[in-house]
Parts: C-alpha cells; structure tokens; sequence
C-alpha cells in the first residue's frame, strides 16, 4: 500500500466521497503520474501506451461494483494532460467515481486536462461521479478543462453526475454523447463559482436511437464577480424525448448566461427545454434569520439544498 501525504488525502476527501481506498479497482494519478493503482476480478486497468492515460475494461459479469480514478495535482506550474478510456461490456453494472483537485501553494498557473471516452455496450448500466476543486494559499490560477465523450450502445443506461465544489478559477467543460436504440442518459450537472472565476460548459447530446431519451439538470451558484456560460444541446435524430433544465442563483456583480438549445430532426423527436435565473428567495432567507442565522450561513444553507 502506497503512503499518501496530507495534502493528497486532504484533496480525496473533497472529491471522492465515497472514500479513496487502495483495494479493488483504482488509479490514483499524482502530478501527471499513476502513484498507484490496482485491479480487480472483472475490472482491469491498463496504462496507455501511446499516450498519457489508461484503458480501464469492465466485463459483463461487473456488478455492483464500483471503480475509483482520482487526480491530485499540487505542483504548481504543472499542466497535466490525460486520455482515458472506458470499455464497458454487455449487461454490466458499474460506478467510475472519477475527480480532480488542484492544490496550488505557488504563483503559476496549474492546469489538468482530463479527455474520458466511454464507450458503453448493450443493456450496460454505468454511473459516473466527478468532482472538481481546488485550494491552496497561491496566487497561480487552478483551471480544469474536462472533456467526456460517451457513446452508448442500444438499452444503455448512463448516470452523468459532474460537480464543482469550489476554488477553480477557470473551467471549460466539453461534453458529448451520442445514444443508440432504447438508450436512457440522466446528467446532473452542479457548479458554483464565486471571486473572479469563469466557467463555460457546453454539452451536446445526439439521440440517434429510436426510443432514446434524455434528462439533463444543470444547476449552478454564481457568487463574487464571477461568470458562468450554459450551453446544453439535445438533438433528435429519431423517435426520442428529452428534457433539458438550467436553473441559477446569481449573487453580488456576477454574470449567468443559459442558451438551451434544442433541435429536432424527426417527426417523433419530443424535446423540451426550461431557463430560470433569479436570487435567493428573501422569504427563504428570512425564515432562516429568525431561527438565529446569520445572512451568512441563512445563504449556506439555501445553497446547499438548491445544488442537492
């Protein structure tokens, strides 16, 4: 078992909190490399060959099990690039719990480009949790510009559940997927920025399969002077439904676009698609003030509950 140090295991802790351990199936990437990592009966992890990154196989006898790849990046200066690639296999049933945390102490920029395909077979379920933060007494910025690309196979199911805590400076998040006959896509996107941090998040999803569906919620918290871009696209290629929702709360100077698009190319596509942006609710905060808050933590709270 690998020894981790306290700012390693400070950073597990805000982005896994299912709890890292070093049992089962795992890779723990540290500064750009595989500090350790393990396999498992029906999963096995390979280190790519040709590039920086794994392959991670998961068979069809993986039930109920779960995968943990977290990213730790504490040097600052360093900009940290990695591919990896899923292959999940017919009828299996699994949960990836994915992440990274930026701890810059330094005054360069630190950077991680995480690029995850997954390509997930017939009747496969996956669920896939991943957490952004960052900390650190530094000035350098923290920035995470996460790529997934997800390809599903007829009668998959996929779980999208992506969320930034907070302390990233910069973010541009690309998201594209593609679903086959029967296949059911839930995302769950949840992002707060606060200070002078940016965030963009573009999303696209192609719902080729007949009887494909889709349900995308992105809710997010903009604080400070922050600003935040929205950008989610469902398009019907055949007989669908979809429903794409985007609701904010902005805060003090901030900015919040939201641009749901939706784009039908067959008579059978049903997509919908709903934008809210407002405040805290003052009702809301008032009742929370005569139970003895302060405005302070009255806001905490209502935060909380509207990102979960």
């Amino acid at each position: 078992m690998t020894l981790l140090d306290k700012i390693t295991e400070k950073i597990l802790r805000q982005i896994d909190e299912a709890g890292f351990r070093q049992e089962g199936a795992f890779n723990l990437r540290h500064n750009g490399i595989a500090l350790c990592h393990g396999d498992s009966e029906h999963i096995k992890i390979k280190k790519k060959e040709d590039k920086p990154g794994i392959d991670v196989y998961i068979d069809g006898d993986t039930q109920g099990e779960q995968v943990h790849i977290p990213v730790v990046v504490d040097a600052s200066g360093m900009t940290d690039v990695v591919y990896n690639d899923f292959f999940i296999a017919e009828g299996a049933d699994v949960t990836i719990v994915a992440g990274c945390g930026i701890h810059n102490s330094g005054c360069n920029e630190s950077r991680h480009d995480g690029i995850h395909s997954f390509h997930v077979a017939k009747g496969a379920n996956v669920r896939y949790e991943e957490k952004h933060y960052g900390g650190g007494e530094g000035s350098g910025a923290r920035v995470l510009n996460p790529v997934t690309n997800i390809y599903m196979e007829e009668e998959a199911v996929f779980t999208l559940d992506t969320a930034q805590i907070r302390g990233v400076d910069s973010t541009r998040r690309e998201t594209n997927i593609v679903l086959g006959k029967g296949a059911k896509l839930y995302v769950m996107e949840k992002l707060m920025t606060h200070d002078a941090q940016e965030a963009v998040s573009n999303m696209e999803v192609q719902m080729d399969g007949e009887g494909s569906s889709a349900q995308i919620i992105s809710r997010s918290v903009v604080k400070g002077s922050s600003s935040q871009i929205f950008h989610p696209k469902a398009v019907g290629n055949a007989r669908c439904h979809a429903h794409v929702q985007c609701d904010s709360i902005i805060m003090d100077h901030a900015q919040v676009s939201s641009i749901p698009e939706i784009n039908a190319k067959h008579l059978d596509a049903a997509i919908i698609h709903e934008a809210a942006i407002g405040r805290i609710n003052d009702e809301q905060l008032i009742k929370l003030r005569t139970m003895g808050m302060t405005e302070e933590e009255a806001e905490n709270v209502i935060i909380e509950n509207f990102l979960n």
